[in-house]
């Protein structure tokens, strides 16, 4: 077969890929330019590089002998990349008074370049990073705008869901409305694109998701089974799945091109508060009111541990880019690092004076960031949990926080009605 293979596929480029660590081929196939990764989620810097092109060039005909020292010296460069140690300060930046009614979600572009806030004003503003200054009012709904999203990794689109029922596709360049999808019966609480940006999927207050199709704005297919409020949903990476978490206790995985439900995740006590695939797609997180955090068997639907500890509702779950590691955050102020593989708790990030809504990591993975109602968001050491630097100013709770691609630029969204820009 590698050989017919061999015959049809013909290696156009490589391109690399620093978080998680791979390499992209790009190739042609009848005509059509075609990508696929090769994931190297494993690597360290003191992986031995000839064994593992070795390995690779086992499993992938496109490389091919002569390809070898190409293949090398790209991975040495990744190894250089995870050397390099991410751990200066972060100053304050700019500060930036958005929307004079409260903000609901603030989302950087993949470099950070820009960012969009979402607000009770009925709007979406884009603003350019390095000088504060809006670039765009995506205008056109008529209640609060709530979820928000750019087409990561492309950034040339905008998705926004609102209270009005609706969701509105905006081209970042312009500013103007591609589409607006109809349908759902109940305000629009959470929304993603696929990483394909073929797709956005909506999830409702209706117990309802819809996936709608970018191209011509139509609605693709409805996924329907909860017997309450959806309030959190994210697509695998390779986009043949997609999980809703529900307040009926539940998580649903879905099959994105039938619609059919393929799995439900059943064990929850009480509401669900977030959900997230990891990297490869073999495993689901999933985080709840009921103060526990539990992994699953993204294949089988089956439950592979719970992750306990925290005294209060866990509020936020994440992977970091490998899907090595766990982060959660809870309401009883603490935040915890658990590993994958082995489900123990590596580390308890104690420092806040209350409530952690939001956490994740850094693109690196040697970086955890916290949003927390003490009105400070923190950086830590997600090895040793310590506290290494709180991002103080802030007057109100803090709602949002995230990273850009590169690691070195932070946002936080807060109650204040401020966004801050770290830097």
């Amino acid at each position: 077969m590698a050989g017919a293979c061999g015959d049809t596929m013909k290696l156009k480029r490589f391109l690399l890929r620093y978080y998680p660590p791979g390499i992209i081929l790009e190739y042609v196939q009848g005509g059509e330019v075609k990508t696929k990764s090769i994931d190297l989620l494993d690597l360290s810097a003191a992986t031995d590089v000839d064994a593992l092109v070795e390995d690779i060039r086992k499993a992938e005909p496109l490389f091919t002998a002569s390809r070898k020292d190409q293949i090398v010296h790209l991975i040495l460069r990744l190894q250089e990349k995870l050397r390099q140690q991410v751990d200066h300060k972060f100053y304050l930046f700019k500060v930036l008074r958005a929307h004079i009614l409260p903000l609901t979600n603030v989302a950087f572009n993949k470099s950070g370049s820009c960012f969009i806030t979402g607000s009770y004003d009925r709007t979406c503003k884009l603003w350019d990073t390095a000088s504060g200054e809006e670039l765009h009012t995506l205008e056109g709904h008529r209640n609060v705008v709530y979820a928000i999203a750019f087409n990561y990794p492309y950034g040339d689109k905008i998705a926004t869901g609102s209270f009005d029922k609706t969701c509105k596709l905006w081209s970042v360049d312009t500013g103007k409305c591609y589409y607006t999808f109809r349908g759902h019966t109940a305000e629009i609480v959470c929304l993603s694109f696929n990483l394909q940006s073929t797709l956005v999927a909506t999830g409702s207050m209706d117990t309802t998701a819809k996936l709608w199709d970018i191209q011509n704005g139509e609605e693709v297919v409805s996924l329907t089974g909860h017997s309450a409020e959806i309030i959190a949903l994210s697509f695998n990476t390779t986009g043949d799945r997609i999980i809703t978490g529900s307040f009926d206790h539940t998580v649903a995985v879905w099959d994105v091109g039938t619609g059919r439900r393929m799995h439900t995740l059943i064990g929850h006590r009480a509401e669900i508060s977030s959900a997230q695939f990891n990297w490869d797609c073999t495993l689901i997180v999933t985080g709840s009111m009921d103060k526990t955090c539990m992994l699953w068997n993204a294949l089988t639907g089956k439950r592979v541990a719970t992750l306990t500890g925290h005294d209060d509702e866990v509020l936020d779950v994440c992977f970091d880019y490998t899907g090595q590691h766990i982060a959660t955050a809870s309401a009883d102020g603490s935040a915890r690092v658990y590993s994958a593989e082995t489900k123990k708790c590596i580390a308890k990030l104690e420092g806040h004076a209350g409530e952690i809504s939001k956490i994740c990591f850094n693109p690196q993975g040697s970086r955890i960031l916290t949003a927390s109602c003490d009105k400070t968001a923190r950086l830590w050491d997600p090895q040793t949990g310590q506290c290494i630097q709180i991002l103080e100013g802030h007057t109100d709770e803090i709602f949002s926080c995230a990273f850009n691609y590169k690691g070195d630029i932070i946002i936080t969204g807060s109650k204040d009605n401020t966004c801050r820009i770290w830097r």
